[in-house]
Protein backbone atom coordinates (compact mmCIF):
# COMPACT_ATOMS: atom_id res chain seq x y z
CA UNK A 1 0.00 0.00 0.00
CA UNK A 2 1.22 3.77 -0.49
CA UNK A 3 1.36 5.99 1.86
CA UNK A 4 1.01 9.46 1.38
CA UNK A 5 4.06 11.70 2.68
CA UNK A 6 4.82 15.59 3.05
CA UNK A 7 1.12 16.74 3.71
CA UNK A 8 1.44 19.67 5.78
CA UNK A 9 -1.58 20.07 8.44
CA UNK A 10 -4.36 21.13 8.28
CA UNK A 11 -5.65 19.42 5.52
CA UNK A 12 -8.74 17.36 5.15
CA UNK A 13 -9.82 13.44 4.85
CA UNK A 14 -12.38 12.14 3.16
CA UNK A 15 -12.72 8.27 4.31
CA UNK A 16 -15.06 6.37 2.14
CA UNK A 17 -15.64 2.05 3.57
CA UNK A 18 -17.75 0.25 1.53
CA UNK A 19 -18.90 -3.39 1.30
CA UNK A 20 -19.02 -4.67 -1.95
CA UNK A 21 -21.62 -6.35 -4.08
CA UNK A 22 -21.64 -9.22 -5.95
CA UNK A 23 -21.75 -7.31 -9.19
CA UNK A 24 -18.74 -5.60 -10.26
CA UNK A 25 -18.73 -5.69 -13.76
CA UNK A 26 -16.68 -2.26 -15.07
CA UNK A 27 -15.79 -1.61 -11.58
CA UNK A 28 -11.92 -1.54 -12.11
CA UNK A 29 -12.65 0.70 -15.22
CA UNK A 30 -14.52 3.61 -13.49
CA UNK A 31 -12.10 3.05 -10.39
CA UNK A 32 -9.32 4.14 -13.05
CA UNK A 33 -11.10 6.97 -14.20
CA UNK A 34 -11.97 8.54 -10.77
CA UNK A 35 -8.33 8.45 -10.62
CA UNK A 36 -7.44 10.27 -13.56
CA UNK A 37 -10.21 12.47 -12.87
CA UNK A 38 -9.44 13.31 -9.35
CA UNK A 39 -5.65 13.77 -9.68
CA UNK A 40 -6.82 16.95 -11.81
CA UNK A 41 -9.05 17.95 -9.23
CA UNK A 42 -7.92 21.93 -7.89
CA UNK A 43 -7.12 21.28 -3.72
CA UNK A 44 -6.46 17.20 -4.26
CA UNK A 45 -3.77 16.28 -2.15
CA UNK A 46 -3.57 12.17 -2.70
CA UNK A 47 -5.22 9.42 -1.69
CA UNK A 48 -4.41 5.86 0.03
CA UNK A 49 -6.40 2.79 -0.39
CA UNK A 50 -6.28 -0.89 0.85
CA UNK A 51 -9.07 -3.67 -0.86
CA UNK A 52 -10.24 -7.04 -0.40
CA UNK A 53 -12.98 -9.56 -1.82
CA UNK A 54 -15.28 -8.04 0.70
CA UNK A 55 -14.98 -4.41 0.28
CA UNK A 56 -12.65 -1.41 0.82
CA UNK A 57 -11.01 1.39 2.25
CA UNK A 58 -10.19 4.98 0.51
CA UNK A 59 -9.03 8.11 1.85
CA UNK A 60 -8.87 11.00 -0.50
CA UNK A 61 -6.76 13.84 1.14
CA UNK A 62 -7.98 18.02 0.28
CA UNK A 63 -6.79 20.76 0.90
CA UNK A 64 -10.00 22.53 2.04
CA UNK A 65 -13.81 21.90 2.27
CA UNK A 66 -14.41 23.34 -1.10
CA UNK A 67 -12.08 21.19 -2.86
CA UNK A 68 -14.00 18.26 -1.57
CA UNK A 69 -17.02 19.92 -2.53
CA UNK A 70 -15.87 20.41 -6.49
CA UNK A 71 -15.03 17.04 -6.30
CA UNK A 72 -18.82 15.77 -4.71
CA UNK A 73 -20.46 17.75 -7.69
CA UNK A 74 -18.34 16.44 -10.88
CA UNK A 75 -20.32 15.20 -13.39
CA UNK A 76 -18.76 12.00 -13.63
CA UNK A 77 -18.32 11.06 -10.16
CA UNK A 78 -21.93 11.87 -9.40
CA UNK A 79 -22.75 8.75 -11.94
CA UNK A 80 -20.41 6.43 -10.75
CA UNK A 81 -21.76 7.15 -7.39
CA UNK A 82 -24.81 6.42 -8.61
CA UNK A 83 -23.52 3.61 -10.13
CA UNK A 84 -22.12 2.71 -6.96
CA UNK A 85 -25.74 2.20 -5.17
CA UNK A 86 -26.77 0.83 -7.82
CA UNK A 87 -24.81 -1.83 -8.51
CA UNK A 88 -21.52 -2.37 -6.60
CA UNK A 89 -22.24 -1.80 -2.95
CA UNK A 90 -24.14 -3.57 -0.40
CA UNK A 91 -23.31 -0.73 2.24
CA UNK A 92 -21.19 2.46 2.54
CA UNK A 93 -20.40 5.36 4.85
CA UNK A 94 -18.16 8.44 3.73
CA UNK A 95 -17.19 10.27 6.76
CA UNK A 96 -15.36 14.29 6.51
CA UNK A 97 -12.54 14.85 9.02
CA UNK A 98 -9.88 18.05 9.37
CA UNK A 99 -6.61 16.50 10.24
CA UNK A 100 -4.77 18.93 12.72
CA UNK A 101 -1.46 16.61 13.10
CA UNK A 102 0.07 14.11 11.15
CA UNK A 103 3.07 11.81 11.46
CA UNK A 104 5.05 9.06 9.08
CA UNK A 105 7.40 6.71 9.61
CA UNK A 106 9.57 4.33 6.94
CA UNK A 107 12.10 1.89 7.96
CA UNK A 108 15.40 2.86 6.82
CA UNK A 109 15.89 0.31 3.80
CA UNK A 110 18.60 -2.09 4.57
Amino acid sequence: MQILEGLEAPYYAVIFSARASADQTDYETTIGRMLELVADMPGFLGVESAHDESGEVVVSYWRDEDAILGWKRHVEHRAAQQRGRAQWYDAYAVRVARVERSYTFFAASG
